[in-house]
């Protein structure tokens, strides 16, 4: 089976599962999800990013997004690259052939991902209570790479009462079951 076939076969970790409680919380299905790793400050990487998403490299701890596509600041030398999944690997390609030389990697890992929207005018309670993270201070555009409860995770904000949460495939059950959990009504934290 070729590559194509198999991703039109692709299916999300929890096939979009929903759950509605104080908030809605669900499974967002299938993003395509490009780790880049090298030196965020070179001409090339900017390049190659405005190539693959339409947006600059982002300052740290920021999201920049164009339309269906995002950069992603996740380290000092890590970039997390969005678009739609099924541009991915070619999106990859271009990245790679971009930065072919420098000293750097490219990574599809859209398939060993999983997203989550958190929406409702109390959206930001659920994540108070699954993350050490001060929500206050959360900006617009601004990405926290933290914990959700036991399990490696990041989030923005992605509407006026949205969160975008991504974490790793092989939790998403255990991450959707926090998320259930903590956004039952009657659990809210300023009822």
């Amino acid at each position: 089976m070729s590559d194509r076939a198999e991703r039109a076969l692709a299916a999300s970790a929890l096939g979009g599962a929903t759950r509605t409680g104080f908030v809605t919380v669900a499974e967002a299905g299938l993003r395509g999800m490009i780790t880049v790793r090298g030196d965020l400050g070179a001409r090339r990487m900017a390049a190659a990013v405005k190539a693959a998403t339409g947006t600059a490299v982002p300052p740290p701890r920021r999201i920049v997004t164009k339309d269906d596509r995002a950069a992603a600041w996740m380290s000092p030398d890590e970039l997390m690259i969005f678009v739609p999944y099924a541009d991915a690997p070619r999106a990859a390609a271009t990245l790679s052939a971009s930065l072919a030389g420098e000293h750097a990697l490219v990574a599809d890992v859209s398939d060993a991902r999983a997203t989550f929207t958190i929406t409702g005018p109390k959206a930001d309670q659920v994540l108070r209570k699954l993350s050490p993270a001060d929500l206050d201070a959360l900006a617009e555009g601004e990405i926290r790479r933290t914990r959700i409860a036991q399990v490696a995770g990041a989030f923005w904000r992605s509407g006026p009462e949205q969160f975008t949460l991504i974490t790793f495939r092989s939790v998403a059950g255990y991450v959707m079951a926090l998320l259930e959990t903590a956004s039952r009504s009657g659990t809210e934290l300023d009822p």
